[in-house]
């Protein structure tokens, strides 16, 4: 997730976690954000990184001595520990196919996360929309802390619930607020054990949710709600100002207020997607991830992309930055891969570092109380390099739009450290046959068979490893044993696993980042042979 600009300040981006400034010890109380009673059914940093696929073994010094990791793993982990480590934030949720309001485009997801720093960075959400219709999820991916995506985890579904909302529902959100009564459910969460909110912050959560939905009342045009995609666009844009407000104005105690400043400073990429009955919309900033696995008339899977990552890597977005700025900053802009040789991802919520003026950083920060200690919050006073024409970031989603086939079967959301392991077909072919069960085969070709006998028993050896079985149930989980486990021929590798989940934390992140993964499946009855 983070060049050059102060060396030391820059290898402590890397791997640096926020501290919140209660103890560690106390206990995150969920708060009831108008939410109905969730229904989940748990089953048990964009700075610089390295993937795990260049970690073929790592060394530890441990009490004077230099064992290697192969060492150490055979004694510490067996197959009972990795499935311990792998499930323990996994989740399964089955969808009612009728709720009441219409058939649900959604059969029943299933999701997971393996932490690499400490604490996890990433966050995942997923929720029905009760005062509209469809079924919200996204993950994710935090940097510079997980104090950014941690808020807008919370968040951001309840702003494109409401901006989809009619007139007349938004109504009744503020007579019940006017009036003290108990207001109705926006949305239906689906929430893990280990999920929390931000407590000390919630009122003020609400207060701007009520300025949101309040300006939707007093605009002319809003009447029946907002439509999928245009919901989406205002939602990641409001969000992203009011988290710039927050850290700008004088809240009601330094809790607060230095969360709204750690939220504002640090930020996070995401990845969000709205499932209808007719389709799927999905809005991206940033270098999460979403993809459609299709089930061909010949039963092979596809995948199909239904977002662009927005780094380096993709041109149009690099000429989409260079164009906001002075001709005179285009070698400057994107450096070494990265915003400012700074940032990976090229679009996200928060990091005001790149949005805001150099004066307001300083006046923001210096508004802190006295006695509060900067580092303790992972707040770092220093401006990347090149830093001319602010903002260089933005949020703005790149919105796109699928409508249902029979053949679509299922989503998967992932954050970037799930596509640093998996390519987009190679997840939906692990996730395909991981719910068919079958694992096709293509015919030896007339190549194949004039091969060596050692090239032969390497074949044979690939093949194999396809049909091994799963050992998950659930394919969040399969994803993840697969993008850490997965050997030189495709086989599932117990020893290169266990490695990479015996990593001490102060080496994890160099060799794997997060890894957030969900698995959404549809209900393809829905879609009728002649709609496709």
């Amino acid at each position: 997730m983070s060049g050059r600009v102060c060396a030391s300040i820059l290898q402590r981006a890397s791997s640096y976690t926020l501290i919140p400034p209660w103890s560690a010890s106390s206990q995150f109380i969920q708060c009831c954000l108008f939410e109905a009673q969730p229904t989940s059914q748990p089953r048990s940093a964009h700075h610089r990184h390295f993937s795990s696929r260049r970690a073929s073994r790592v060394e530890r010094s441990q009490s004077g001595r230099h064992l290697s990791t192969r060492q150490d793993i055979d004694f510490q982990l067996n197959q009972v520990q990795i499935n311990s480590i792998l499930r323990s934030n996994e989740q399964t949720v089955i969808v009612p196919e009728f709720d009441g309001r219409g058939i649900s485009a959604v059969r029943k997801f299933e999701s997971n996360q393996l932490a690499a720093n400490t604490p996890n960075e990433d966050r995942r959400s997923a929720a029905t929309c009760l005062q509209s219709k469809g079924v919200l999820f996204g993950v994710f991916d935090g940097h510079g802390g997980w104090a950014c995506a941690q808020a807008v985890s919370e968040r951001l579904l309840y702003y494109t619930a409401v901006a989809m909302m009619p007139k007349q529902s938004l109504e009744e959100l503020e007579k019940c607020m006017e009036h003290g009564r108990p207001v109705p459910p926006i949305l239906q969460w689906y929430k893990h054990h280990s999920d929390f909110n931000y407590r000390e912050s919630a009122s003020l959560y609400i207060d701007h949710l009520r300025v949101f939905w309040q300006e939707l009342l007093d605009s002319e045009e809003h009447g029946e709600g907002m439509s999928p995609p245009d919901a989406l666009d205002r939602a990641f844009k409001r969000l992203d100002a009011d988290i710039s407000l927050e850290a700008q104005v004088p809240l009601s105690n330094d809790l607060m207020k230095s969360t709204a400043i750690q939220v504002a400073f640090a930020g996070c990429t995401a990845s969000v997607a709205h499932i209808g009955t007719e389709g799927i919309h999905v809005a991206n900033a940033g270098d999460c991830r979403i993809v459609l696995g299709v089930q061909e008339e010949d039963g092979s899977w596809s995948a199909l992309p239904l977002s662009q990552d927005h780094n380096s890597q993709n041109e149009t977005e690099v000429e989409r930055i260079r164009a906001q700025h002075p001709p005179s900053e285009r070698d400057t802009v994107v450096t070494d891969d990265r915003l400012l040789g700074v940032l990976m991802p090229l679009r996200a919520f928060g990091d005001v570092r790149f949005k805001w003026s150099h004066e307001l950083q300083q006046s923001v920060l210096a508004s802190l109380e006295s006695g509060v200690d900067l580092d303790s919050l992972n707040l770092y006073q220093y401006t990347p390099p090149n830093y001319l024409t602010p903002p260089y970031l933005d949020v703005a989603p790149e919105i796109t739009y699928h409508k249902l086939r029979p053949k679509d079967r299922f989503l998967i959301l992932g954050t970037d450290g799930l596509w640093d392991e998996l390519g987009s077909e190679e997840a939906v072919q692990l996730v395909g046959e991981h719910l068919s069960g079958i694992h096709l085969q293509a015919p030896v070709s007339p190549s194949e068979r004039q091969l060596k006998l050692g090239q032969m028993h390497e074949l044979l050896l690939k093949r194999r490893a396809r049909a091994s079985p799963a050992l998950d149930t659930n394919a969040a989980t399969h994803l993840i044993r697969r993008a850490l486990g997965t050997g030189e021929y495709g086989e599932l590798c117990q020893e290169r696993l266990a490695s990479m989940l015996a990593l001490p934390e102060d080496l994890a992140r160099m060799y794997r980042d997060d890894i957030t993964a969900t698995v959404v499946y549809l209900n393809s009855n829905l879609a009728r042979p002649q709609n496709g």
